[in-house]
C-alpha cells in the first residue's frame, strides 16, 4: 500500500475525529493531541504540519488501526 505524500497533520486529526471516533483534547504548540475511549481508552499526538513525513504518517495509522481493529488501508481510503 503507498502512502499519501501530501496530508497535513490538520487533515489527519480531522479525519480520525469525524470518521473514527477520536476527539481533540488539547493541542500543546505544533502537537494536536486527541484521545479515544472505543474499545480501549487511547491517545495520540499528530504533528501540525503541512505536510506529515510518511514514517510519521506511517506510524500513527499503525497505532490507530491497532487499537480500532482495522487495516491500515481503511483509515487511508477515508483520508
Amino acid at each position: 500500500m503507498k502512502l499519501p505524500r501530501d496530508v497535513s497533520g490538520r487533515e489527519l486529526a480531522k479525519v480520525l475525529i469525524q470518521s473514527w471516533g477520536y476527539r481533540q483534547v488539547h493541542q500543546v504548540g505544533s502537537h494536536i493531541i486527541l484521545q479515544t475511549d472505543q474499545p480501549t481508552p487511547h491517545r495520540l499526538s499528530v504533528p501540525d504540519h503541512n505536510s506529515l513525513r510518511v514514517g510519521t504518517l506511517n506510524g500513527i495509522l499503525r497505532a490507530v488501526a491497532e487499537v480500532k481493529r482495522i487495516s491500515r488501508e481503511d483509515i487511508v481510503a477515508s483520508l
